[in-house]
């Protein structure tokens, strides 16, 4: 089956029924399934063309995680205060510093004054609202409670942000500082290493065995540099190439990734803090239990998680009671299953996720910080071990010549 083209934005002319004029944007994959779907919603197009872009223009600006969740509270705080929906996103797009987000915004708004509803606008830019975020807003605007579901999605969207934040703040730093000692080591064996091979030469003296380890460490860097950078490229490619493209590969990584020492447990207990929140976020909605556990099982952001979940939604689907399913899978704490079972026996099962969310959320929270602290001294090691080791290597002979003329 040959690849879809991309979704393209048109901007069109027009008339309604009435022969008023119109104009806005519409987003389709071609001109003609463009002019089919406004001649659907009853306009008599007059002029399309597509909003081509300059040759040179300045990158834009990418739209993130964290802008769609603000949007989020945003709309949630207009609709409250009584401003109608297109007014309201129309403000929020005129208020925005990212061009793409005012047109991603515009587009929406103009969805919205076509008449569609904003669980159908949203779902045409499947890219940055999710199929649980557009299954919660269909659920506020049937039930007519728009307002209050905005709400619960904010707040959820916000969380979820929170949490990938910290745990994105605990590994960059560390990363940061072992790339950077990586890089400035390669730089002493490559130009500071050979200078002092070369000192020492002209001394005619038998080196130390610990300075004749380094100095044959830089001459292998010096001569297969091309083949360590080659593999270093490779392997990099290789990880992103089948992570995109290879299951079994994503499966192995999500698995392996839970079993390390204070990563795992910092990510075991993010993804049972983003199934509790996204499933409290779904039951409070009103979506049925077997509904929602399938949107749920996708933000839980790790495959042994989502294929728990799916199984869980097998098994209660059959009649299963939620705790039972979860303690099949041997991945959720007994003080998760026990409030979860508290829950379903009183009738709030949406209030019992929230408490469990709240808790593994602040619990994330404080791995984090302990983590940062735990990795200071060990990346001070780290540091020591490799730019320390090369000094002392170089000044080894130095010392030991000094000795012997003393």
């Amino acid at each position: 089956m040959p690849p879809l083209s991309k979704q393209l934005d048109f901007i069109w002319s027009g008339e309604d029924h009435n022969s008023k004029k119109l104009n806005g944007v519409i987003t389709a994959r071609s001109v003609l399934i463009a002019k089919a779907e406004l001649r659907r919603q009853g306009y008599r197009v007059t002029k399309i063309r597509e909003n081509s872009k300059p040759l040179f223009t300045p990158r834009t600006r990418s739209i993130t995680s964290g802008e769609i969740a603000t949007f989020s509270r945003q709309l949630a705080t207009l609709i409250s205060a009584g401003i109608p929906l297109v007014q309201a996103v129309g403000i929020i797009s005129n208020g925005h510093e990212n061009p793409s987000m005012q047109t991603l915004l515009s587009t929406i708004k103009t969805a919205l004054e076509n008449g569609d509803s904003l669980a159908n606008a949203l779902k045409n830019h499947p890219q940055h609202f999710d199929e649980l975020f557009c299954n919660l807003i269909a659920a506020g605007e049937q039930a007519g409670i728009l307002e209050t579901l905005l709400d619960k999605v904010a707040t959820y969207k916000e969380k979820t942000e929170s949490i990938k934040k910290k745990i994105k703040k605990a590994l960059t730093y560390p990363i940061a500082v072992v790339m950077v000692a990586f890089i400035v080591t390669t730089l002493l064996l490559l130009f500071v290493v050979p200078v002092f091979e070369d000192m020492f030469k002209s001394f005619g003296a038998e080196l130390p065995l610990f300075t004749q380890l380094v100095v044959s460490i830089s001459k292998w860097v010096a001569r297969y540099w091309w083949l360590i950078l080659g593999m270093m490229a490779s392997s990099i490619y290789c990880f992103y190439y089948f992570k995109k493209r290879s299951q079994p590969f994503n499966h192995f990584l999500d698995h392996f990734l839970l079993q390390l020492p204070i990563v795992g447990l910092i990510l075991n207990k993010s993804a049972i803090a983003r199934f509790s929140r996204t499933l409290s976020t779904m039951s409070a909605a009103g979506v049925p239990l077997v509904d929602a556990l399938q949107a749920v099982a996708g933000a839980c952001g790790n495959l042994i998680y989502k294929d728990a979940v799916l199984k869980m939604r097998e098994q209660i689907a059959t009649g299963q009671r939620l705790q039972y399913a979860m303690q099949q899978t041997n991945l959720f704490p007994n003080m998760v299953q026990q409030m979860i079972a508290v829950g379903e026996e009183s009738g709030s099962i949406d209030r019992m996720l929230a408490k469990v969310a709240d808790f593994y959320e602040e619990e994330v929270d404080n791995l984090v910080n302990n983590l940062s602290s735990l990795l200071e001294p060990i990346i001070m090691v780290i540091l020591g071990i490799l730019i320390g080791g090369l000094i002392i290597a170089m000044y080894l002979p130095i010392f030991k010549m000094g000795a012997a003329i003393g």
